[in-house]
């Protein structure tokens, strides 16, 4: 392995965290209605616990409005409990076979606790960049102890990836600044 093959692999687990980070950030809801809002929330399907969306059509009926379509007759009021007891604070309606599930309008005091929920999902994905940077510059501490690179370029490498890593977390710092916003935006 070489200096520029532990660059290369720390970048794509950098980027990695990233989109791990905009999947989580995807998740926590503002006052529109997204699907994706219900792609952690688990039905009970035959015994076993799956997503919502393996066991029904999940879509936009309007901006605040989420229709849940089952494609089994049974499976209808599952789907219904599995939301409400979500932690997500909705509350679904059940139209014949169709579940609809509003999206309250956001309190001050949820805004604010959404807004320390998208912080802590970002220091962790700034933990994440920095176990990857720890792990860059141990193989390069490896590498120079087993004599393969110089120490200038274990200082280069370690240089390049502090880069790097300043580089992610500004964009990680980027990303929950602007879903703060999107969350307090009223």
């Amino acid at each position: 392995m070489s200096i520029a093959d532990i660059k290369k692999s720390a970048e794509q687990k950098m980027l990695k965290s990233i989109e791990s980070f905009k999947s989580e950030l995807a998740k926590i809801r503002t006052g529109r209605a997204h699907p994706g809002i219900l792609d952690q929330v688990q039905v009970d399907y035959y015994g076993s616990p799956v997503p919502i969306s393996q066991v029904a059509n999940v879509s936009l009926l309007d901006a605040r409005t989420i229709s849940v379509q089952p494609w089994e007759k049974g499976m209808g009021a599952k789907i219904e409990k599995a939301i409400r007891e979500s932690d997500l604070g909705l509350n679904p309606s059940t139209q014949g076979d169709l579940i609809r599930v509003p999206m309250p309008p956001l309190t001050e005091e949820r805004r604010k606790e959404l807004t320390k929920v998208v912080k802590n999902a970002g220091e962790d994905a700034k933990v994440s960049v920095r176990n990857v940077r720890r792990d860059a510059n141990e193989q390069a501490k490896r590498m120079l102890k087993d004599k393969e690179i110089t120490e200038d370029e274990d200082r280069r490498s370690q240089d390049d990836v502090q880069k790097l890593t300043d580089k992610t977390i500004s964009e990680i710092d980027k990303l929950v600044a602007g879903k703060e916003a999107e969350v307090l935006a009223v």
